[in-house]
Parts: structure tokens; C-alpha cells; sequence
């Protein structure tokens, strides 16, 4: 994500900021302009937008609700902003903390949202096409105890998100009950998200159907049946030499949305760390594992690109991490096939004609192993 500051003090924001600390400035994200814009009021009772002089914008109409800091052209009819209105389903309100949970949750949500639309995505609402566009239901589990509970997943462009996912509590014992290294709000999205664009990008389009089944193998395969085999034994053995991680490894449809999902980790992390100046030169290095991100990695022109930035910069802030006693940042090893599928992602978000074909050997030389 990049990094954004007030325009009326030059106060650094974080990107769910509503009112600038040092100022005191109303804060609205303007998603057409890809910027926080600070506030001033007006006489009549508006807003004068500091990002975008003589533009009129009012806020999403979840501002209301605390949960939405985006801001929508003044004589838009709808009244959502890109990211609010794909909701299909919101908390019951009327519950203590729903709505603290919803807060937690459309965080997640609008920080997918940022990504997305940086890549240019399609993004279809259910008013645009009611059969496939793109909806959340955010649900909690029945208060009758012989009730199944909420499953999160995607069904044909619905994702549903338990609401249980947004308490840090039961997300953490729900991780360390799975053996996941990584389990958080957005990652949920975006892995979910993955499953909606495979709908969308793949399966219909013949040339990227053939060339996802040969690197990613028959998504035909009885995906049930898949999925029991893999909550029952566990990953194939070596699954760490060909997936993202070991749920990647249950079915090709898994693999996809979790290299999607790694891909929007990757190109969104490196984006921030080059907003912030971050660069990479360990003195104690004997090999390349250096990195200065010059380059905006949403627009990178190919996977190595990334992938040679990346590694340097993960390495560094699992370390970072490790001094504070944290869980590594990055607790995945991307090896030569992960990487050659994480150039499919790209290549795919980038309406490239096939997928690229990078040299992911040079760059998993300057990467030391690393463990969850």
C-alpha cells in the first residue's frame, strides 16, 4: 500500500485513518484518485475536498456505521463506495460488538478493495450482474447449539465470511488448531477473492484454462473428495517443492486462490516497504540478498521483478520479527514451481497473453530457508 499524508499538515496517515492526529482534519479516501484527502468544512454545511479541488464527494453511507472511511462522487445515486457496495449481508447491529467485528472485517475488506482495483479488476456488483457479480454475506453462527456453524468460502461469486473470523481470539485457536502458519482477516479475503477471479479470468477464457491445468493440474477432479483426503492425511508428501502452502496442495482450485492470495501479500507489502524508503544490505551477507524497490510493484513488468525484491525483503522482516519473539512475518518458502505460479497470478492480472516464464532458481539462491 502506499503511503499517504494530510494536505493540510503534512501528517503521515495510515489508511484507515478518519481524522488527522496533528490537524484535526476530517480524512476521506478517494479510491478514483487513489489518495486520503483531508477535509475542511464549508459554510453550507460540505466539504471541501483537499486532494481534488473544485470535486464535490460525500462519504459511503457506511460511514455511519463507523466501519467505511472511502468517499463516493457527490451525485453518485447508489450512495456505496467501490468497496461497501458489494455487501450482500451485514451483522445484526442490534448485537453487542457486531459491530466492532464488522469495523475489524470492512478493514480487511477495503485494504482487498485497494488492491484490486490498483490492478484495474473488474469488479461487478450484484445490481451489475446478478448472477455472478461479486457479493459478502458477513454471518454469525446460529445461537442454536445443534446448528451447523458459518463456513467462510466462495459459491459463484458470493463470499461468505464467518463472523467469528474477526475476533483475534478464536481466528488464533482456530490457526493453531489447523497446524496454519498464517490465518488472518485479510488473508481470508484474499484468498477468497482468488476463487471469485478464477470464475472470472480462467475457467471461461480457453487459452488460460489449458495453460492453469498444466501448471496447476485438473481442477475437474472431485473437489469434495479432495478435500476429505486432505483434512484426513494431510499434504502429499514434498508439497513444499511444488505449493504455496499445504492447503495449496488439497486441489488445483485451492492451489490457485492460495497463490492469488500470495501474490496480493507479495506486490501490496513491497509497495509499503518502497513508500517508506525500505532497502536491504545486510553487511554480514556473503551472496546477492539485496533489494531497493524502485519500481511500483503493482505495475511490475515480471515476476522476477518482485520475486528479486521480495526475497531480500522478507528475510529482513521475519528477522524483525523474530527479535520482538514474533511469528516470522512471511512463514512460507516459495520454491521454483510456487514461483513459476505466482507468474501465472501475475501474468493474469496483467492481461498478458500467456504466462511468464521467469528464472525462479536465480532467485531462490539469495533466500535462506524459512520455518513457521
Amino acid at each position: 500500500m502506499k503511503l499517504f499524508s494530510c494536505q493540510g499538515c503534512g501528517q503521515l496517515l495510515y489508511f484507515e485513518n478518519i481524522r488527522c492526529e496533528q490537524c484535526g482534519r476530517s480524512l476521506g479516501y478517494l479510491p478514483d484518485l487513489t489518495e486520503i484527502s483531508a477535509l475542511d468544512p464549508l459554510q453550507d454545511g460540505g466539504m471541501r475536498v483537499l486532494a481534488a479541488p473544485g470535486k464535490a464527494y460525500k462519504f459511503c453511507l457506511n460511514a455511519q456505521h463507523g466501519v467505511c472511511n472511502w468517499m463516493v462522487p457527490a451525485d453518485d445515486p447508489v450512495g456505496f463506495c467501490a468497496a461497501c457496495r458489494h455487501n450482500r449481508t451485514i451483522p445484526d447491529l442490534s448485537v453487542p460488538g457486531n459491530d466492532a467485528l464488522w469495523g475489524r472485517i470492512e478493514a480487511a475488506k477495503h485494504r482487498l478493495f485497494y488492491s484490486l482495483l490498483r490492478l484495474g479488476l473488474r469488479l461487478d456488483s450484484r445490481t451489475d450482474d446478478p448472477e455472478h457479480g461479486l457479493a459478502f454475506d458477513f454471518l454469525a453462527d446460529p445461537p442454536e447449539s445443534h446448528a451447523s456453524g458459518v463456513m467462510t468460502g466462495h459459491d459463484n461469486g458470493l463470499i461468505t465470511l464467518a463472523l467469528k473470523e474477526a475476533d483475534d481470539a478464536v481466528r488464533e485457536r482456530v490457526r493453531t488448531e489447523m497446524g496454519e502458519p498464517y490465518r488472518t482477516l485479510l488473508g481470508h479475503f484474499r484468498h477468497e477473492s482468488g476463487h471469485y477471479f478464477w470464475d472470472r479470468m480462467v475457467e471461461a477464457t480457453p487459452g488460460w484454462i489449458d495453460a492453469f491445468r498444466e501448471l496447476f493440474g485438473d481442477e475437474r477432479a472431485d473437489y469434495g473428495a479432495a478435500l476429505q483426503m486432505h483434512y484426513r492425511n494431510g499434504p502429499p508428501p514434498g508439497w513444499q517443492h511444488t505449493h504455496v502452502s499445504a492447503y495449496a496442495a488439497s486441489h488445483p482450485w485451492e492451489d490457485f486462490a492460495e497463490t492469488w492470495a500470495h501474490y496480493l501479500h507479495i506486490v501490496d507489502t513491497l509497495e509499503t516497504a518502497g513508500a517508506f524508503g525500505i532497502k536491504v544490505r545486510p553487511r554480514a551477507a556473503k551472496g546477492a540478498i539485496a533489494a531497493a524497490i524502485d519500481f511500483d510493484p503493482y505495475r511490475a513488468r515480471a515476476m522476477s521483478e518482485l520475486i528479486d525484491a521480495w526475497l531480500p525483503i522478507e528475510f529482513a522482516t521475519n528477522s524483525l520479527n523474530r527479535s520482538m519473539g514474533q511469528i516470522d512475518l512471511y512463514p512460507f518458502l516459495l520454491s521454483p514451481k510456487a514461483i513459476e505460479k505466482l507468474g501465472f497470478v501475475h501474468a493474469l492480472t496483467h492481461r498478458k497473453h500467456a504466462p511468464e516464464k521467469s528464472a525462479p532458481e536465480r532467485a531462490l539462491s539469495v533466500a535462506p530457508e524459512v520455518t513457521a
